[in-house]
């Protein structure tokens, strides 16, 4: 397998009921690196561009609407198969559908407040990283990795 990148996102439902350590913590025991980290708040338009393929759906406003709500943390995160095993341990979307242990079964309330988010293909990490992030994230080496 090859060291992937992928997007995460904590959103405001989380950094308010203040897990945002708890879920760091997870990622880092995980095995993911995390290149990036940053705190802020979108704003509606960063948010429409963002779940710009929902925009359609009736649910786009209340997507935007959420995700802009409050302060989020972002993160360009790297691992082997990071995009499925960051998906994995997120789990399903509606916490009370997900497995016992991942992110959404711990901290999620509902199924549009479900805690994070994660890109879905190797795709959309690359698109979701270069909007949130203008430089791309520098690769660890593999023998830095296993230190």
């Amino acid at each position: 397998m090859a060291v992937e990148q992928t997007f995460a996102i904590i959103k405001p439902d989380a950094v308010k009921a203040g897990n945002c350590g708890n879920i760091i913590n997870m990622i880092e025991r995980a095995g993911f690196d995390i290149l990036r980290l940053q705190k802020g708040q979108l704003s509606p338009d960063l948010a429409g561009l963002f779940y710009d393929e929902h925009k359609e759906r009736p649910f786009f406003k209340e997507l935007v609407d959420f995700i802009s709500s409050g302060p989020i943390l972002i993160m360009a995160l790297q691992k082997e198969n990071a995009v499925a095993d960051w998906r994995k341990m997120m789990g399903a979307t509606n916490p009370a559908e997900a497995e016992e242990g991942t992110v959404r079964k711990l901290y999620a309330s509902s199924i549009g407040q479900n805690a994070v988010h994660g890109s879905d293909s190797n795709e959309s990490a690359q698109r979701e990283l270069a909007l949130f992030f203008a430089e791309p994230a520098p690769q660890q080496a593999p023998e830095a990795q296993a230190q």
